[in-house]
């Protein structure tokens, strides 16, 4: 079967959520990377209240099902940039997107906000594809 229904698996990354006004990081659901061959990270941005926060995305990888052997994700390993995942206080209502070419079995990203003193709202999910084995359930 080629259609994007049948083709695509899409898991919880981060659930609906605002950002603490204390700079505290969200961490994404860990991803096993096995069966798919394309692995991207999808961001929802809400709106933001904080008139010059920052909130910066770092990919992590490894085999490890918990990650406890993490190491960040080297830019050649990546579909865009970790920069260009990223956002500010302007961005209100945007996507982002970053992508995973590596070859661990395991990743997640983390979204850490700087200098954020409002709400900050932010959803993700992971989208898989080129499965080894479809269609997808």
């Amino acid at each position: 079967m080629y259609d994007l229904h049948n083709d695509v698996k899409y898991s919880r990354a981060v659930s609906p959520a605002a950002a603490t006004t204390d700079n505290t990081a969200w961490t994404t659901q860990i991803l096993d990377t096995a069966n798919f061959f394309h692995n991207e990270l999808v961001l929802a941005l809400g709106a933001f209240a904080d008139a010059d926060a920052t909130f910066a995305v770092l990919m992590q990888e490894g085999d490890a099902s918990d990650l406890s052997d993490a190491s960040n994700v080297a830019d050649e390993d990546l579909l865009g940039t970790e920069a260009e995942a990223g956002f500010q206080f302007d961005d209100d209502n945007e996507t982002r997107k970053i992508g995973y070419i590596g070859t661990k079995r395991y990743i997640r990203a983390t979204i850490t906000p700087t200098g954020n003193t409002g709400n900050a709202f932010l959803s993700a999910v992971w989208a898989q594809a080129g499965a080894r084995k479809a269609p997808i359930a």
